[in-house]
């Protein structure tokens, strides 16, 4: 029984894991929890109770069937003692005779075991075994004898009897004889040896019922004490009695009336109860309204601060019906006094170390001096000053280094309000020597003034402007130095206004780490500055400042360096032989003076490269062997940084044939806008970025109408961290499709759809619109190879000129044709031909397909040839050859009069 109890009650009894963790097999007893072992106890009570009632059932039988015995052995030796005729019998010569029948009749009558009278010396005359009369009686006689009755308890031989011995009298009284009956205990006991049986049947049937109500008692209480056992329940409750009243949190137990079950002493000690608080109404405790009105109503709550005398109590409070536990509620109280004042100090510790990381991420977000000062003072307020100031050198705002004899100039100003009576933003400021501020600079250290109204030294700035400033409620300052090393900057000024309190001393240490970090961020951002001016001036002297004249293209550009740094973008315009013209467009990645000197180079290069009048493809190629040199010399000490990548686009448009030869180094390819205002992306090979080396750049030609729109860019435009090239190029269209203006107009119109806010990278933009020599500005003759010839083509261009109005040019132009022709004739090859072009300059060229070069040389006194190109060159402003696929072109050029 107490097996099963224990394995059935041990499955929902949901004991503390602590608890149960902590039992020890001395802790229980045979192994049994407190349940079980009250159950035993409860057993072994009601199987006592059963053995002592049976017991005492026994003895009191026993008890009961002696003294029925000694009643009935007494009542019947009495009556036989008294019956008449025993007087007679006993005097009879033979007593025997007469009395043996009447006893034996009287003992079976009386159901006792015999009857015996005897004489006086106690020899019987009866007895029921007839073998024992005559002999001696055994028992006490002497009282009977003597007159009175004996009755007794004796072994007899017929086992434990009870035997009375009375007396028989005459009438005189004497004693004449004895008479004896005796019974034996079993013989009396009979009956309750019958109801014996019942009594241990009812017994057992009680012993059942005891047994179970106790089972069912034992699994309640194996629940209520969840398996332990009674040192563990001890020690649970002696710990629990000592957590209670000694944990520093006081603890409340409502009831569901609103009565208080129990508090321990912090809770006394917390709401002051009295003594007999405990089985009274919350109410009647003598608590504030509404701290009395939580824990009476028991809600839930998580902690709700309340005033209770003067200790601010944090109340946590959650019902214990939970889970079929008894209605009611318990609370626990938290003096949060001291807690709310160190919370307040580590509160305000955090806030300050938020704001220094706030400036860590904050301040120096670009590289701009002014910018990095306005973002200092737009931290600073409200967050710590109510208005705060930043004066920094003028040399500072330009790059410099600062001189201290200089004045100050106020950069940037930060308040909660306007209309302080402060100095306003770019005002110039020379500090006086009493003034915080000056004493900042001089001692390179922050001055507290912690009340403004008591500062003599501060009034004697600006005796009027002070004034206004302690009637506008600024009445406390904190200057701090911006140090860079050992330089100092300028200085910051915090003012308190709102806040009633003044800055104290730990506020300036805040003040002054937060202008430490400030300070590098503006050291830094001066330092770009004479960089970056220092980048610019480099690359403005290496772009074109101005466009060369020409007359093929009607030419607009722009060039916006990076706000964050100076690149590499650069452009060009290089006029040609032939009324040619050259653009180019290229991209060295990366900013910076590095950047801008590599453009410087790789622009040289192309103004040499394009003095060969080279092809366009050929030309890449040579700047391709450029940069890949670079970068071998760059790297050769292992101290700077190669050429990171640079592009370039170059293109050549011949306005008498209106071709454009277009080839491109990695470049984003050009865009063209035909005269009808349709934008197209011709298709060009991308090539190679210029350093790679080891493929050939590929060309492509393209035939333009007159009015068409070229446009050259770089990557800057159309690309960014924000969009990809492929919505730039698309952008770039929709701007181009809705302008059908001139290059200038178009210009504008690009960059205001197309430009960032803050550009990351250079943009370089050139828009070109096409013209065309027409058939009356050109003129064109074929030359048979006869030196007869030289003479036929010096009269028609006499006759073109005086078309053209151009007779001052007759004589110089026919010597100059004369000298052209006639080498063609004599060192050249078939066919020769002749092409005048009228355009802002006179050009002559004369073409052959030899590929041999003319060299221009000084001749001898003695020589008779070789002064033919000499004559040339002194009579044109320019000449020169240009090769083609099928030969070359000897051109010289004479400016229009």
């Amino acid at each position: 029984m107490v097996r099963l109890l224990g394995r059935s009650d041990a499955r929902p009894a949901r004991r503390p894991r602590g608890l149960r963790a902590r039992r020890t097999p001395e802790s229980t007893l045979g192994g049994r929890s407190l349940a079980a072992q009250v159950f035993v106890l409860q057993v072994v009570i009601v199987l006592l109770l059963v053995v002592a009632a049976v017991v005492a059932l026994v003895l009191q039988v026993r008890h009961d069937s002696t003294q029925e015995a000694r009643n009935r052995s007494l009542a019947v030796a009495e009556t036989f003692a008294n019956s008449p005729g025993i007087v007679a019998a006993l005097r009879s010569p033979d007593p025997t005779a007469v009395l043996q029948p009447r006893a034996e009749a009287a003992r079976e009558a009386s159901e006792v075991d015999f009857i015996v009278v005897m004489n006086t010396d106690g020899v019987r005359y009866t007895h029921p075994k007839p073998d024992r009369i005559g002999k001696k009686f055994v028992g006490t006689l002497q009282p009977a004898q003597a007159g009175g009755t004996v009755v007794e308890e004796v072994d007899g031989t017929i086992g434990r009897l009870v035997q009375a011995v009375v007396p028989v009298k005459d009438a005189d009284g004497k004693v004449v004889g004895l008479v004896s009956a005796g019974i034996t205990t079993d013989r009396v006991g009979g009956n309750a040896d019958r109801q014996l049986p019942l009594v241990l049947a009812t017994a057992a049937a009680a012993l059942a019922l005891a047994t179970g109500g106790t089972a069912l008692v034992s699994r309640r209480l194996l629940r209520q004490t969840h398996g332990l056992g009674p040192r563990e329940m001890t020690r649970m409750y002696e710990h629990h009695d000592a957590v209670l009243h000694a944990v520093r949190e006081g603890v409340i137990i409502v009831g569901g009336e609103g009565d208080l079950l129990l508090a321990n002493d912090e809770a006394h000690r917390l709401l002051d109860l009295p003594a007999d608080a405990e089985r009274r109404k919350v109410f009647d405790l003598g608590l504030d309204a509404g701290t009395a009105e939580l824990l009476a109503s028991g809600r839930v709550v998580t902690d709700e601060v309340h005033l209770v005398g003067e200790r601010l109590l944090a109340i946590n409070q959650r019902t214990t019906d939970v889970a079929g536990g008894p209605a009611g509620s318990v609370a626990t109280l938290r003096d949060s006094t001291e807690l709310r004042a160190l919370s307040g100090r580590a509160e305000a510790a955090r806030e300050r170390l938020d704001m220094l990381y706030a400036a860590g991420v904050g301040i120096g977000t670009s590289l701009d001096v002014t910018r990095t000062a306005e973002e200092l003072a737009e931290l600073a307020v409200p967050r710590f000053a109510d208005f705060a100031a930043v004066d920094l050198f003028d040399a500072v705002l330009e790059g410099e280094e600062p001189d201290s004899r200089a004045t100050l100039r106020r950069t940037a100003m930060s308040g909660i309000r306007k209309g302080a009576p402060l100095y306003a933003v770019g005002e110039k400021i020379r500090f006086v020597e009493s003034a915080p501020q000056a004493r900042t600079l001089a001692e390179g250290r922050p001055v507290l003034e912690a009340r403004l109204a008591e500062s003599p030294g501060w009034r004697a700035q600006d005796l009027e402007r002070t004034e206004q400033a302690v009637e506008f409620g600024i009445h406390s300052l904190i200057t701090v130095p911006v140090r860079a090393g050992a330089l100092v900057l300028g200085v910051v000024s915090f003012w308190r206004s709102e806040r009633p309190e003044p800055f104290d001393p730990e506020e300036v240490v805040l003040a002054e780490e937060l202008v430490a970090r400030a300070a590098v961020s503006i050291d830094n951002a001066r330092r770009f500055t004479r960089e970056h001016g220092m980048a610019v001036t480099l690359q403005r002297s290496l772009l074109p400042r101005t466009l060369p004249e020409q007359g093929a293209l009607d030419i607009a550009y722009r060039y916006l360096p990076a706000q964050a740094g100076v690149g590499g973008d650069w452009f060009d315009v290089l006029p040609l032989s032939g009324a040619r013209v050259a653009l180019v467009v290229g991209d060295v990645v990366g900013h910076g003076l590095h950047a801008a000197a590599t453009m410087g180079r790789l622009r040289t290069a192309v103004h040499n490269f394009s003095a060969l009048d080279l092809a366009p493809e050929e030309l890449l190629g040579l700047l391709d062997e450029l940069v890949a040199r670079i970068d071998q010399d760059e790297t050769a000490d292992g101290i700077a940084a190669p050429v990171a990548g640079a592009t370039c686009l170059y293109a050549i448009y011949d306005p008498v044939s209106r071709r454009c030869i277009v080839a491109r180094a990695g470049h984003p390819p050009p865009a063209l806008v035909h005269p009808d205002g349709r934008v197209e992306f011709p298709d060009v090979p991308a090539g190679l970025p210029l350093g790679l080396g080891g493929l050939p750049f590929e060309t492509t030609e393209l035939e333009l109408a007159e009015g068409s729109r070229l446009v050259l860019y770089t990557d800057g435009l159309v690309e960014d961290r924000r969009q990809d090239i492929d919505t730039g190029l698309e952008r770039l269209r929709d701007a181009l499709e809705r302008t059908n203006t001139s290059p200038e107009e178009t210009c504008q119109a690009v960059l205001e759809s197309l430009l960032p806010a803050r550009p990351n990278d250079d943009i370089a933009l050139i828009v070109a619109r096409t013209r065309a020599l027409g058939a009356e500005q050109v003129a064109e003759w074929d030359v048979p190879v006869d030196p007869a010839a030289v003479g036929e083509v010096r009269a028609a261009v006499a006759r073109q000129l005086a078309r053209w109005e151009l007779e001052d040019l007759s004589f110089t132009t026919e010597l100059i044709l004369s000298e052209l022709v006639t080498n063609a004739i004599r060192y050249g090859a078939p066919p020769v031909r002749v092409r005048l072009l009228r355009d802002r300059t006179l050009i002559c060229e004369v073409s052959d397909s030899s590929n041999t070069s003319p060299h221009l040389r000084y001749a001898a006194m003695t020589d008779e040839g070789g002064r033919g190109l000499f004559l040339v060159a002194q009579l044109t402003d320019r000449w020169g050859t240009r090769y083609t696929p099928g030969g070359k072109v000897i051109w010289a050029e004479q400016p229009l009069p």
